[in-house]
């Protein structure tokens, strides 16, 4: 797999580790809601925090993504173009992302990118997908449009792209700015391109809450990491027995937040950054949205955005919708 070697290596490379000083600096200084863009809770650490909230009873989307790409992929890859290459955005450990290459693998020699900001997931993948017949694996260690474009670049004549972004991962933009987003990737894609696009529908918010923060702890520990991550890699000194997990419906956004609420009045200096900024008592720190949707919601994104819907597969046991769009 074409990504970086099998060695010790720093975690962040200097220009994103650039780009996490700008964000964190932009993100602490709101006057009002304090926030963190929710791409760096996945370092190494958070990575398999995540893999472990997979697999909690609570947490029932990525059981409910791989019941839907079981049962149907078979149904999703008839309805392909007859040669594809495959992309797949936040790719993470793989598991889902199976399915859907071996039922292309029955008809074709498959050439699959996963494109992902967490070298850990790569690796995981990579372990995951790696001795699968026909299937050959080059991944990206990018930001998603950026890695996007350079997977176009490699297009054969002939050959169209099927772009996966299975995690639900779209509700981590609010509305407006999921709409941009997937017009982002309309703008790398050729018409009759191939876009599968997993949503978290919405149901009681009860299960939502006990989802976003279960009763062993693991949602806190994958939500503090952050803060972990700040002090290991920019010189923070965050004290995180002074913050709480809060997991918070907000009703009008139909969307779950994720927060680090201080439990003291505190500052906090980020030496990498050359900031400090301090925080009252109660005041949170704003990580994580994840919008819920309905189906139709869903169909009409891609009607807004540059696609059409040719499929959509529900589950119902945890809501959920697997949507295959074309590029119009």
């Amino acid at each position: 797999m074409a990504i970086a070697p099998r060695m010790p290596l720093p975690n962040v490379a200097p220009k994103s580790l650039e780009q996490f000083v700008s964000d964190l600096t932009i993100g602490l200084s709101n006057p009002g809601q304090k926030e963190l863009p929710s791409k760096y809770l996945y370092d190494e650490i958070g990575s398999a925090l995540f893999d472990v909230i997979c697999l909690l009873p609570e947490y029932g989307l990525s059981r409910a993504g791989m019941r839907l790409l079981r049962r149907y992929s078979g149904d999703i890859v008839e309805r392909l173009p007859e040669r594809v290459m495959v992309a797949e955005l936040g790719s993470g450990s793989g598991q889902k992302t199976r399915w859907v290459l071996e039922a292309l693998a029955r008809r074709q020699r498959v050439s699959y990118y996963p494109i992902d900001i967490s070298r850990s997931a790569l690796y995981r993948c990579e372990m995951e997908l790696s001795h699968m017949e026909l299937v050959s694996i080059v991944g990206f260690e990018r930001a998603y449009i950026e890695g996007l474009r350079e997977v176009a670049a490699r297009r054969r004549e002939g050959e169209a792209m099927l772009v996966l972004f299975l995690g639900s991962t779209i509700g981590n933009f609010d509305r407006p700015a999921g709409d941009q987003f997937l017009r982002d990737v309309r703008s790398v894609l050729r018409a009759g391109d191939a876009l599968l696009l997993a949503t978290d529908l919405e149901k009681p918010v009860s299960e939502l809450l006990a989802a976003y923060d279960d009763a062993a702890g693991v949602t806190a520990a994958f939500n503090k990491n952050l803060l972990a991550r700040i002090n290991r890699e920019l010189g923070g000194d965050f004290d995180l027995a002074h913050f709480e997990h809060v997991a918070r419906w907000d009703e009008s956004e139909r969307r779950v937040e994720m927060h680090l609420r201080s439990t003291t009045w505190q500052c906090i200096t980020i030496r990498e950054a050359g900031y400090r900024f301090c925080l009252r008592e109660g005041e949170t720190i704003w990580t994580e949205s994840s919008h819920k949707y309905d189906p139709q919601e869903v169909t009409g994104m891609g009607d807004r955005t540059g696609y059409r819907c040719h499929g959509q597969w529900l589950d119902t046991e945890w809501p959920l919708a697997q949507s295959l769009f074309f590029a119009a």
